[in-house]
């Protein structure tokens, strides 16, 4: 990806607290990795040797329940950092991150992390400043599947969709889940997805096609109760 110094992407993460020769360290000893779309970056259990920026891409970072199926957590998009927590406490990773679409990722090796973690506070107050945010996210997702309907929180995670990640020459979002996948997020069975996405069709709120979504009518969504 070049010279970290010079990166776009890096200011959007904790990594803009890093100065001078901090920076030019990291540059020297990351490696720019391609991802491929359906590729796994890491997976839960797995001992992490280093953090990832991502650069360009979308993934989703997933839970596997006591059942075997995939609970989806999160998505993470460019700028964010991925496996900052394993590494700050030397645990295994708890998620599985995997790509959506093709990524390109900064690896950036774990003792260039934590001795940036050790020297500049700046760097250490940001990182768990945006850990904290990433636990506010958690509180605030489990109080929605408490209090919003399932059509409101579908309607929302569509537009959220929209709103980060945009839409193709066609209208259709860019970020393509699987019915399973928005479920997961949602915090629904498959079928009620699939339902409620049916009657948002007939209602002329959203086109589909296949996996593909369009959203015609964005005021009716956003006023959804």
């Amino acid at each position: 990806m070049g010279d970290c110094e010079q990166c776009m992407v890096r200011k959007l993460s904790a990594l803009k607290m890093l100065k001078g020769e901090e920076i030019k360290a990291i540059s020297c000893a990351k490696i720019t990795k391609h991802i491929k779309k359906g590729e796994i970056i890491f997976k839960e259990d797995e001992m992490l040797n280093g953090v990832y920026c991502i650069s360009s891409g979308v993934c989703k970072l997933t839970k596997l329940t006591e059942k075997g199926k995939e609970q989806v957590v999160r998505l993470v998009v460019k700028g964010e950092l991925l496996g900052q927590r394993s590494v700050i406490i030397n645990e295994v990773a708890n998620l599985t991150a995997t790509a959506l679409n093709d990524m390109e990722v900064c690896y950036i090796p774990k003792q260039e992390i934590i001795q940036d973690l050790m020297k500049n506070n700046d760097f250490s107050l940001s990182m768990l400043r945006r850990m904290a945010e990433d636990l506010k996210d958690a509180e605030t997702a489990i109080i929605n599947m408490a209090q919003k309907s399932v059509r409101k929180r579908l309607a929302e995670i569509i537009l959220y969709l929209c709103d980060n990640f945009g839409v193709d020459e066609s209208g259709y979002l860019k970020v393509t889940l699987s019915r399973d996948d928005f479920a997961s997020i949602v915090g629904t069975a498959t079928e009620s997805v699939i339902r409620t996405l049916s009657q948002f069709k007939k209602e002329d709120l959203l086109k589909t096609t296949g996996k593909k979504i369009r959203i015609i009518n964005r005021e009716e969504l956003e006023m959804m109760e």
